[in-house]
């Protein structure tokens, strides 16, 4: 909108539903993620009982618990930051609203939201990375423990696109990250760019990936 109809400002209402989308489609890639490498866990571990263990009633469970999760834990974002008074200079880091970002602006006390964000980090993106990494080293420990070499290439080349969709998400996330509590003086293009690849590389090249055999 800012290119095609000149529109550079935002409703407050907007911006803050448009963060909540932002940040609950963010938690459901993650989740879906850590689903998927719970799949690789139980297809590599218990190949025998793989159709007994993940049944469609269980798979639906997975799916809605991930959307009550992703949903849940950020519909209390936006209501705390509308009941916060702005009276800053009112000019967003990234061209879509962000909770951080967003946050700064307010002439409050913010401790609380700060909080409650650091929670849902924590709670989500940061427990779903530790699970997929403890899930890589049970497939590892796995791998090793097959004694045909043509077996254990065939069973870590079912993670291959799993990896590769993990690390174009997780990568950028960390990137913009790291600049946004370290790089205080970071050029503000590289914020951007940072989170327009965070943001835009993985749907764009997901389905390349996992096309990858």
């Amino acid at each position: 909108t800012i290119y095609m109809l000149g529109l550079r400002e935002v409703a407050v209402d907007v911006c803050l539903a448009q963060l909540f989308f932002i940040h609950t489609f963010s938690i459901m890639d993650s989740s879906v993620l850590l689903t998927m490498a719970f799949d690789r866990v139980v297809a590599i571990s218990n190949p025998l009982r793989y159709g007994t263990i993940l049944t469609s009633p269980r798979i639906a469970i997975l799916g809605l618990a991930i959307m009550l999760r992703s949903v849940g834990l950020h519909i209390p974002a936006p209501v705390m930051l509308k009941k916060l008074p702005y009276c800053r200079n009112r000019l967003l880091s990234h061209s879509y609203c962000l909770h951080p970002d967003v946050m700064k602006l307010a002439c409050a006390d913010t401790h609380i939201n700060s909080a409650y964000g650091l929670f849902v980090v924590l709670s989500t993106l940061g427990m779903d990375a530790v699970l997929i990494v403890l899930s890589y080293g049970l497939i590892l420990y796995t791998v090793l423990s097959i004694a045909s070499k043509a077996e254990r290439l065939k069973a870590l080349n079912t993670c291959v696109s799993h990896l590769c969709a993990v690390l174009l998400f997780y990568t950028p996330m960390i990137g913009l990250s790291m600049i946004h509590r370290f790089g205080k003086q970071a050029f503000p293009s590289s914020r951007v760019l940072l989170s327009y690849l965070h943001y835009l590389t993985p749907p764009l090249l997901n389905p390349v990936v996992y096309c990858m055999k």
